[in-house]
């Protein structure tokens, strides 16, 4: 018995050898190459006069080692790339059977570059030549530079931003020092009266008015601004500047206001307690005013209410209000046929844009049916009558 298991392992494991030695022999006979090249980000957006350092990874998943050759097949005019492992120009490596190497991929863009779109190709190929890969990458250069005396470069990223009244605003800025010494640079910025106009250090919370660069250091700011609730839609113009006592330089930045979005929802009536009968529609009048200061379209409504009841809306939907309109709703509500008597809440909300909604609860007293009533009278007279017949027969005897 042991010696028949011993046989059938040794059985088993010769033909797991052979298939691996046939499938290693057929990739090598084949030709079969299982490698791939890939970039560790291929839409990037990026400020002017950005340097770029991408991993570009070659991922070798065959039984046998690769020799490749990679190059930048494309790159535009004044763009100055390439490829690097461990500090060293390549334009060859050799990746061993189910491993990883990664090279990096330099971008440097010229002095004078203007925001847009910018494509890369970078194209790789096996000691055989019989196996290609291609990877493309787009770079966007996003941002305006400001008005600079030279000694200071300020970069604006996405200087127009458009939002409703109640939200804050967030610019970002680069400024670079073009001094050859430390220097304190003073934050400036002038902007519609009311306005809450703050620089700040990126993802920090704390207010700052100026900041400390070394020769030839940038740092990234981010600019918080406020509008007051009363702000109309429109534009609004904001012009920041940072200056030192020899140089200073300016950028503009343009706030877009669509006007705030709100609703109020309340009773027609001024009551907000019903009465109804199980199983019987009741009727109760809603207003929805709009108290923004924008067109809000679209309001919908939704009800939160007992397990099988009904909550329906005339009209369902409210296509648009505009600033400081109302419109009334007529609100049905059938309580469930089973409903106990006693009193219930009912929350209706009303939903339109930008997150903007508003509810109200209702009360709403589950009398009972007055058949009930009725049949409680027939059976207290029904119980009055055989007293009195009671009575009168036992009277006579």
């Amino acid at each position: 018995m042991v010696v028949r298991k011993i046989g059938v392992f040794l059985i088993v494991l010769i033909v797991v050898l052979a298939s691996f030695s046939y499938l290693f022999a057929e990739e090598k006979a084949t030709g079969i190459h299982r490698i791939s090249m890939a970039l560790s980000y291929t839409d990037i957006k990026v400020p002017p006069g950005e340097n770029l350092n991408l991993d570009l990874m070659f991922i070798n998943r065959g039984k046998m080692g690769e020799h490749v050759y990679v190059w930048v097949d494309k790159a535009p005019e004044g763009w100055k790339t390439s490829i690097e492992g461990d500090y060293l120009e390549v334009s060859g490596l050799y990746v061993p059977a189910g491993t990883k190497k990664v090279l990096s991929f330099l971008v440097t863009p010229p002095s004078n570059v203007k925001p847009g779109k910018y494509n890369f190709k970078i194209v790789a190929k096996t000691r055989d030549g019989k196996y290609w890969m291609r990877e493309s990458a787009t770079i966007e250069v996003v941002g305006s530079k400001g008005v600079s005396t030279g000694k200071i470069q300020l970069t604006t990223f996405y200087p127009v931003i458009r939002g409703p009244v109640k939200g804050k605003f967030k610019f970002t800025i680069m400024v670079k020092s073009g001094l050859d010494r430390e220097e304190v640079f003073n934050l400036l910025a002038k902007g519609p009266e009311g306005w809450d106009i703050n620089f700040k250090p990126t993802l920090q919370s704390t207010y700052i008015s100026s900041i400390r660069l070394q020769a030839n250091q940038s740092k990234t700011l981010e600019i918080e601004v406020k509008p007051p609730l009363s702000a109309a839609a429109g534009e609004y113009p904001i012009e920041i500047k940072v200056a030192t006592k020899e140089a200073e330089a300016k950028a503009k930045l343009k706030v877009i206001l669509t006007g705030s979005y709100e609703l109020k929802v309340g009773a027609a009536k001024g009551l907000l307690s019903i009465d109804a009968r199980p199983g019987k529609p009741s009727n109760v009048s809603l207003y929805v005013r709009n108290t923004g200061t924008a067109i809000n379209k679209d309001i919908s409504f939704t009800s939160f209410k007992p397990e099988n009841w009904k909550v329906q809306f005339n009209p369902p939907r409210i296509n648009f209000l505009k600033p400081g309109e109302i419109k009334q709703v007529e609100v049905v509500i059938t309580p469930y046929e089973g409903a106990l008597v006693g009193d219930y809440s009912i929350e209706i909300k009303a939903k339109g844009e930008e997150g903007s909604q508003d509810s109200v609860e209702f009360r709403v007293s589950v009398k009972a049916s007055p058949v009930w009533g009725w049949i409680g009278i027939g059976i207290i007279l029904f119980v009055i009558g055989g007293l009195i017949l009671v009575f009168r027969f036992f009277g006579r005897r």
